[in-house]
């Protein structure tokens, strides 16, 4: 039974395969029936069957690479292109942005790039001048800080010439004295031999002129007169007068050592540091007389400043209640080692007696160009985006733009200006205003 139900199926299965062989999907595998059913064992039949089902799934999983092979390459051909056309797409809109970028940077590098319109009544407000650029010649002030000082080469310094006590003062700080006015009196033991000297060389010379060198003899004489002129060189070198001497002459002189000094000049007296009975040293200052109706102003300028000063230079001396002319009358041609200035002297005229040495005063000098310029207020110049300087020119009425510009000297108020046209209509008050305008108008708060 089992046995005629195996038979049975395996004819079935060799039909069913006979049917599959004829067909259009599998007309490679010819198969007639009597062999599959009389040749074939039919465990080996099984096997062929399963070996056919493979190979048929084989042919399917060739013919699937073979199209997933052909899809794939035309997916690449087309990626290929996408790619392509992507490359080229990206290529033109890169240059096209750079193109952009490019043209950018051209307009930003023009003044009409930025600018400002401003209404009247923001002009009115903020009190916007605008005045036409034209050269004109500027007369122009420098400052410098400066001191009054006495005049040193109208001074005088009175101080004794060998070692001296002091006896008695004739005058105070601030006196007004006339030349050969009594200052001082001093003893000294050196000035006492002197003028004993002197009072034995006077006779004695007296009496030799008056009989003669062919009576006296020829040595004689030439000795008494030298010693004359020895003894009065050392009074007057001490500092006594042809006055003293004439009073040693007489015989009627006070007590030796005693001396006078005498002012050399009409002046003031600006110093007296010493004291009575004190002991005075040679050459130690004593009194220092000045005549003020002349004096110096010490201007100090930085050593940096390439200035030309030459004298008879204009000034103007300012102290706080008074305004005086001077001229420039030196030069110094070094540099001061403590406050590392240059020092520029004037002369000013103090008839008044109204400028005292010791006051502080400032200084201006005057100039004048040599030849029109083009100028504009320190107000007027603002820094632009890039740091350069810059104006703002009136384009049209009521809008602004910068102009780069180059500095040149400055003119006291004004500051010399190159690169810009004569006739241009510059901003010379609110200028600030109008940058704070063209600040404003580039602000983008969403970065675009």
């Amino acid at each position: 039974m089992n046995k005629t139900l195996l038979i049975f199926l395996l004819g079935t299965l060799a039909t069913a395969g006979q049917a599959e062989t004829t067909s259009p999907g599998h007309a490679h595998e010819e198969t007639s029936p009597d062999t599959a059913l009389t040749a074939e064992p039919p465990h080996d039949s099984h096997e062929e069957e399963d070996h056919d089902e493979h190979g048929a799934h084989d042919n399917h999983k060739t013919a699937d690479k073979h199209g997933h092979d052909e899809h794939s390459d035309e997916n690449h051909d087309e990626d290929e292109g996408d790619d392509h056309g992507g490359k080229d797409h990206e290529e033109e809109g890169g240059h096209d942005e750079g193109g952009h970028e490019e043209g950018g940077h051209d307009e930003g590098g023009h003044d009409e790039g930025a600018a400002a319109t401003l209404t009247g009544g923001q002009m009115a407000l903020a009190d916007i001048q605008v005045k036409a650029l034209a050269p004109q010649s500027v007369d122009y002030s420098l400052y410098a800080p400066g001191e009054i000082m006495s005049n040193g080469y109208t001074s005088f310094r009175v101080s004794p010439r060998v070692p001296s006590v002091v006896l008695r003062r004739h005058v105070a700080l601030g006196s007004h004295v006339k030349q050969g006015q009594p200052l001082v009196t001093l003893f000294s033991e050196s000035v006492a031999q002197a003028q004993a000297d002197y009072r034995r060389a006077w006779p004695e010379w007296q009496r030799v002129q008056k009989l003669g060198p062919g009576t006296v003899g020829e040595q004689r004489y030439i000795s008494a007169k030298a010693d004359l002129e020895a003894a009065e060189a050392t009074l007057l070198a001490y500092g006594l007068t042809s006055e003293d001497l004439k009073a040693l002459q007489t015989q009627k002189t006070k007590a030796l050592g005693e001396y006078t000094l005498r002012a050399e000049i009409d002046g003031s007296v600006l110093a007296d540091d010493f004291e009575q009975g004190q002991r005075i040293e040679a050459g130690a200052p004593m009194i220092t007389l000045a005549d003020e109706k002349e004096l110096w102003v010490e201007a100090h300028l930085p050593a940096d400043r390439s200035l030309a000063l030459p004298e008879g230079t204009r000034a103007e001396v300012v102290t706080p209640n008074l305004r005086v002319p001077a001229v420039v009358s030196q030069e110094a041609h070094t540099i001061d080692p403590v406050t590392r200035t240059r020092t520029v002297r004037l002369l000013v005229d103090n008839q008044s007696h109204r400028l005292h040495p010791g006051q502080f005063a400032e200084v201006f000098f005057q100039f004048s160009t040599e030849k029109p310029v083009l100028a504009v207020p320190e107000g007027a110049l603002m820094r632009g985006a890039d740091g350069d300087w810059t104006v703002f020119v009136e384009d049209h009425p009521g809008e602004f733009k910068p102009i780069e510009v180059e500095l040149g000297r400055s003119l006291g108020l004004l500051r010399e200006i190159s690169g810009i046209a004569t006739g241009a209509r510059v901003v010379t008050e609110g200028a600030f205003f109008v940058a704070s305008q063209i600040a404003k108008g580039g602000f983008d708060p969403h970065n675009h």
